[in-house]
């Protein structure tokens, strides 16, 4: 199990990543690994609330890499974010996961908007 990341910068500002919170006390519930090394975010990205579908995708494009692999080859991944409107953040980053050897990554989000 992984989390959307925020971008250090925006984490520092807020305190907290509330993608990451939700997954780590979710992995804990379900007895699952939680994994907060696999992604990080490369650049601070627009806030996506004011872009339409296209621009979400644009902001995002290439925000996400891989930092560490160690057990991502044929992991299936539960990749966890709060929010998911268009959803071109979790496939942006469920891209960089599957082009690094995850198998399958599967999306759960506390909220549709």
């Amino acid at each position: 199990m992984a989390a959307v990341p925020l971008y250090f910068a925006r984490e520092m500002a807020r305190g907290f990543n509330q993608a990451e919170a939700l997954g780590r006390e979710l992995a804990k519930n379900l007895s699952l690994p939680y994994r907060g090394d696999w992604l990080y975010r490369t650049r601070g990205t627009e806030t996506q609330t004011e872009l339409d579908k296209k621009d979400r995708s644009k902001n995002v494009q290439h925000a996400f890499r891989i930092y560490s692999r160690d057990g991502l080859k044929g992991a299936k991944v539960l990749l966890v974010d709060d929010v998911i409107t268009t959803g071109a953040t979790v496939r942006e980053c469920a891209k960089v996961l599957k082009r690094a050897g995850a198998r399958e990554v599967w999306v759960l989000a506390l909220a549709h908007g």
